[in-house]
């Protein structure tokens, strides 16, 4: 079953199967699930909710159904964490990035609609923890235990994309000062009507990073085919 972007059948297969040595696999195929069912829709707040909602729910019901002796839940369930938040960090910057682009052409940040878009990036992190406890909460499986376990850790420790958050409100913050002394301010007209489609245009940030990275990961391989004599070899 296909529900807010994620193969939540796939999903659940993995964790009732998964074993104790496998643990940074299924944060991969988490954080890659995530981030492509992220980049489905337009970036916003409620579709972010819905998407962490499906993961958790999938997580939840796979890791409650997993058969194996003495598996550490709570550990398979902080991987599942880990993967969201990989995926998050990856919508955080790609905010950033699109966000950049405004306020180098002058756009205030107290901008009725960059307030707004401020407001979300800072929230991200206060989103996921909600949407995470809630779904965890409502499932009817003796994982709740485990979740909080997961949840109350990482609040300690922080997460990537709360800590990506601050940065990049930190970082415009002083890149509109930068901007106002200089006086650029150019396209203001254009980058306010780009405004009106902003989670559109996140959601097309947040594509274009996924198909760089995998071009520059391409790139890569071909590279290391064409000169195998480069690399030293082992002795």
């Amino acid at each position: 079953m296909i529900k807010s972007g994620i193969d939540q059948d796939a999903m659940v297969a993995m964790f009732s199967e998964a074993t104790a040595k496998q643990g940074e696999a299924v944060r991969k195929a988490v954080a890659e699930a995530t981030l492509k069912a992220l980049q489905g829709r337009e970036l916003t707040l409620e579709n972010i909710r819905k998407v962490l909602k499906s993961m958790t729910q999938s997580a939840t019901l796979g890791a409650s159904r997993n058969p194996a002796a003495g598996i550490d839940a709570e550990a398979l369930l902080g991987k599942a964490f880990e993967g969201m938040d990989a995926a998050l960090l990856q919508a955080v910057e790609a905010n950033r990035k699109a966000l950049e682009q405004f306020v180098e052409r002058g756009v205030g940040l107290q901008d009725k609609q960059m307030r707004s878009a401020l407001a979300n990036v800072e929230k991200m992190e206060d989103v996921f923890f909600t949407t995470v406890a809630k779904a965890a909460q409502a499932a009817s499986t003796p994982l709740q235990g485990p979740w909080q376990q997961v949840l109350d850790g990482m609040k300690i420790k922080g997460t990537d994309t709360g800590a990506q958050a601050n940065a990049t409100i930190e970082q415009l913050m002083q890149q509109a000062q930068s901007t106002l002394r200089e006086g650029r301010a150019s396209g203001v007209r254009a980058a306010e009507a780009m405004m009106n489609s902003y989670a559109a245009l996140v959601s097309g940030v947040l594509i274009g990073m996924s198909e760089g990275l995998k071009r520059a990961q391409g790139g890569e391989s071909e590279e290391t085919q064409a000169e195998p004599s480069a690399r030293p070899r082992r002795k």
